[in-house]
């Protein structure tokens, strides 16, 4: 700083015009018109088109921002929706789970009675052809009586009676015997 003050003393008072400090009214005006051209050209040139790009920056950093606010609020939407789907589809799966339930158990219900129906008929249908067969048991049983007894009769009464009086008697014991 010394040296500083040194040289400028010397310009002092060696009397030379244009130190550092002196006021020289045509730079002054040099200077302002230079800065005012300066200014224009930076406002014509560089302001104009910085202005417009941090515009257009601006507008597309709101149009994005309120596009996904939407795609935001839409797939909150979706959401909510595929829930309400979900929800909906299990109880309809909760429904046929029941309908399928209910749906064996009256099928098996049905089955048990038909089973049960076809067992009755089937006894039923047993009991009737045991009563046949023992009815026509009976009856060849009674017939071979009837012969034996017959031809029982006959060696008896051979010498008394003729065959169709003997035929008559033994047959009119054989319909007593069915009648009891």
């Amino acid at each position: 700083m010394y040296a500083f003050s040194k040289i400028a003393f010397v310009a002092f008072a060696s009397g030379e015009v244009g130190g550092p400090l002196d006021v020289n009214p045509g730079l002054i005006i040099w200077t302002v018109v230079t800065f005012v051209i300066l200014l224009f050209l930076l406002k014509k040139l560089a302001w104009g088109p910085i202005l417009k790009s941090l515009g257009e920056r601006e507008t597309f950093i709101k149009d994005s921002l309120e596009k996904a606010e939407q795609a935001q609020t839409e797939a909150e939407k979706l959401l909510e929706e595929n829930k309400a789907n979900l929800a909906k589809a299990e109880d309809e799966a909760q429904k046929v789970i029941a309908q399928g339930r209910e749906y064996s158990e009256k099928l098996k219900d049905q089955m048990l009675e038909e089973s049960k129906a076809e067992a009755k008929k089937m006894i039923e249908d047993a009991k009737s052809e045991i009563e046949g067969k023992q009815k026509e048991a009976f009856n060849q049983f009674k017939e071979q009586v009837a012969d034996i007894a017959v031809q029982a009769a006959e060696k008896i009464l051979r010498e008394n009676l003729d065959s169709d009086t003997q035929k008559k008697i033994v047959q009119k014991y054989i319909d007593d015997l069915s009648k009891n």
